[in-house]
């Protein structure tokens, strides 16, 4: 018979101190993106790994920075492709340059409120 786990919560403390890494790491791939993109790319996945351990969202600020598929961090215009899709459902899409993902996000709900904050 294998080892049991045990399914029990993480502390608080731990939570906020991964939460605090995962905010540290993706700043600093940010800076460092320009000289060393494999180094980012490391620190992106680092990020994740923090976060999948500890139970922790990354937070949504940082959620579209990075490929979804080869974990890269993504800079527009450098290594992703950025277009605004105005079909029926309008929406922004990111395809990455490194694996050819392609990422979609909605913005019809910003459109909206957009459209009725200039009306009022």
């Amino acid at each position: 018979m294998g080892k049991k786990f045990s399914r029990r919560k993480k502390p608080a403390w731990q939570k906020a101190i991964a939460k605090e890494r995962i905010e540290t790491l993706f700043s600093e791939a940010g800076k460092i993106f320009k000289k060393y993109p494999n180094l980012s790319k490391r620190y992106v996945e680092l990020a994740r790994n923090i976060g999948m351990r500890y139970r922790v969202r990354i937070p949504k600020e940082f959620k579209r920075l990075y490929c979804k598929n080869c974990h890269a961090y993504l800079k527009p215009g450098v290594n992703c492709t950025v277009r605004l899709s105005q079909k029926r459902f309008p929406k922004v899409v990111i395809t990455c340059n490194e694996c050819g993902a392609v990422m979609r996000y909605p913005y019809l709900k910003e459109k909206l409120k957009k459209n009725k904050s200039q009306s009022s």
